[in-house]
């Protein structure tokens, strides 16, 4: 990593299906082992599961809504100032609060019910689009853990 200049960020190509880089970007987090054509029909049959159970909605926006409510906005970082730890509660960028909304998504569809991945991620994405489930408990934990330690902001740096 050069020290002087700014690296630009590798641009990702928009998906074939929806022409969204976010859902692009979605289906290189889904996938594992460099099996993308796997992780394209888990994100593509769980958008047609989608489709089917709100069929007045449009899934792109249902997505894009679903991981908008699961991007945190804040955490908090270990601070180590004279002999204590403090938790300092610390803004997150917004490509990163992207990146973790998709890795919860991902790690609470796996850990649900549902006989298949593409009904996991399909009622996981459902339960992000209505502020319920597991990943937005995750937000509001981390939200409540931020909040819980704003009396150590003056310790960021």
């Amino acid at each position: 990593m050069p020290r002087r200049r700014e690296v630009p960020k590798r641009l990702t190509a928009p998906d074939p299906h929806y022409s969204s880089t976010l859902v692009a970007r979605f289906i290189n987090t889904v996938m594992r082992r460099g099996k993308k054509s796997i992780a394209e029909s888990i994100v593509y049959g769980a958008m047609e599961r989608l489709q089917t159970k709100m069929p007045n909605e449009d899934v792109l926006t249902v997505f894009t809504q679903a991981v908008d409510n699961a991007k945190p906005l804040l955490h908090v970082k270990s601070r180590r100032v004279g002999g204590a730890t403090y938790q300092v509660p610390v803004e997150i960028a917004p490509a990163t609060r992207t990146a973790i909304a998709f890795r919860w998504i991902i790690e609470f569809s796996s850990k649900r019910g549902e006989k298949t991945m593409k009904e996991r991620l399909a009622g996981e994405l459902m339960d992000c689009y209505n502020r319920q489930g597991s990943t937005i408990k995750r937000k509001d934990d981390t939200h409540r853990m931020a909040e819980a330690n704003k009396a150590f902001a003056h310790f960021r740096f």
